[in-house]
């Protein structure tokens, strides 16, 4: 970028009037809601193995698993988006957050409701019934509000920015916001009985409905853990390295292939349903073409180590990035595969899915998190330094280690599942019964609740180093120098 020879060397008297507050606070409660998602996710681990563990109505799997599903998205991921995305934009523009504190107090109160209403919403049994558990429509009109102000805030910084260039990182950021927009209105359209009642009938029904929530879920995936978390990506893997993008080039062709592709796949979660053939095999074509750009992103982002390969054995937080972009490429390897129909004949309906879902969320979406956490605690709490490296690289072996377990417990349990229930006798009946297969299951339900566990205690990990970081550190002087915004590549 032609500003970075500058920006080099600005200080803190000559910051442009940054708002780091707002990004500490989303900081802050980024790491809470990752607290509470992973602690949810592991009871309910413990109470598919365990159903004693079912304790009553509210407090039962089909209560907490949506709790879980949504504070591990919208809660950690959609805070970290926050975090991140407010601290990006005003690096990359060299400008303040455009309309000031008002909007911003908008975006985080508003955002922490949402998430609060809807966790209770579900355990109270207060929902829409769909496949991902929406929220009643109060929650959503509340959540399209508060979206509509963080796309005012980020919209208008860029385009006040002092800086003539808008890096890639800010492309993905503005069709994540977007899109998800447009999703989350059309999914969420439902009439309310009455103005006091928190019932409400969806528009769509049927298969129109299933086509529908599949558009939305898939991509929420894809934009908002995908595009979304790409974004972080493209700033914090060449601002931990100190090198360039590898190819500036390729980000570009990475950013409008997906756009363009991603919305055409949600129709592979409904293959051998009633939506139309043409249909199903449309979002497998779109999804297997997927393949391609996504691996160019995960090539782009690891091949930015070129020239600093060394680092990776000295720096655990680049380790935790460049392994979330690995994890980024073996994740967008799999799911192509698995909307293949052949292998979805095995694949769907099983433990697999859920292997697939925990690899990109787990691997990909929270290690990226945590690589940008660790790297911006320091810097906005004005720190010296991290309280203790050895403890990031003890969060990041035990995380490590606990996504595989997980992952490889539930491609196992997935592929056992698919093999027993498509397995007929000599006579054409089905060779096992439901109970059975969930008996030969139990053992893996186990490993995975474990993995569960050791990837929580990572978390733990996290929380005591950040929090000795912002207690114990030297803070650093008001005239060093700070961080510019990332070099473009050198093509």
């Amino acid at each position: 970028m032609s500003s970075v020879s500058a920006a080099a060397g600005v200080r803190l008297a000559d910051l442009p009037g940054y708002d780091e507050e707002i990004v500490r606070r989303f900081t802050i409660i980024t790491v809470f809601w990752g607290v509470v998602a992973f602690l949810v996710g592991t009871v309910i681990a413990f109470q598919l193995a365990f159903p004693v563990l079912n304790l009553g109505e509210y407090l039962s799997f089909g209560r907490l698993r949506p709790v879980h599903t949504s504070a591990a998205v919208v809660a950690f991921g959609g805070n970290a988006l926050f975090a991140c995305s407010l601290y990006i934009v005003q690096r990359t523009c060299q400008t303040g957050l455009f309309g000031g504190k008002a909007l911003t107090e908008i975006i985080f109160w508003g955002f922490q409701l949402v998430i609060v209403l809807a966790a209770a919403g579900y355990v109270l049994g207060i929902t829409q019934s769909k496949e991902y558990a929406e929220p009643e429509w109060y929650v959503d009109i509340l959540l399209a509000l508060v979206w509509v102000v963080y796309a005012i805030v980020y919209f208008g910084t860029v385009m006040k920015r002092r800086e003539p260039h808008i890096y890639v990182a800010n492309w993905f950021f503005m069709a994540f916001i977007l899109t998800v927009a447009v999703l989350h209105i059309t999914n969420a359209l439902a009439i309310p009985v009455s103005i006091t009642s928190t019932k409400s009938y969806p528009i769509f029904a049927g298969v129109q409905d299933a086509m529908t929530q599949w558009w939305y879920g898939h991509n929420m995936v894809g934009f908002f853990l995908t595009a979304g978390f790409l974004g972080i990506m493209y700033y914090f893997v060449p601002k931990r390295a100190e090198r360039p993008i590898y190819s500036y080039r390729l980000s570009i062709v990475h950013f409008w292939a997906i756009i363009f592709l991603y919305i055409w796949a949600g129709p592979h979660h409904l293959h051998y349903t009633a939506l139309p053939d043409w249909a199903q095999t449309l979002g497998m074509v779109f999804s297997v073409m997927l393949w391609m750009p996504s691996w160019g992103g995960m090539i782009n982002g690891i091949m930015t180590l070129s020239g600093a390969w060394h680092k990776l054995r000295t720096d655990p937080v680049l380790r935790f990035m460049v392994t979330a972009v690995a994890f980024y490429g073996m994740s967008t390897f799999e799911g192509p595969l698995m909307s293949v129909k052949q292998v979805n004949a095995l694949s769907h309906y099983t433990d697999w899915t859920i292997g697939h879902v925990h690899s990109g969320a787990l691997g990909w979406v929270a290690f990226v998190a945590f690589g940008a956490i660790y790297f911006l605690v320091p810097v906005l709490w004005k720190r010296e330094r991290l309280y203790s490296e050895k403890l990031v690289e003890v969060h990041f072996w035990i995380s490590t280690v606990a996504i595989v377990v997980y992952i490889t417990s539930m491609w196992m349990s997935g592929i056992t599942q698919g093999l027993m229930w498509r397995s007929y006798d000599e006579l054409g009946f089905l060779q096992f019964s439901f109970s059975e297969t969930v008996a030969m299951l139990h053992p893996y339900y186990i490993v995975r609740a474990l993995g569960g566990v050791l990837f929580l205690v990572g978390s733990l990990v996290m929380v005591y180093n950040l929090w000795r970081t912002v207690r114990d550190v030297p803070r650093v002087e008001d005239e060093a120098p700070v961080s510019g915004p990332v070099p473009a590549a050198a093509e």
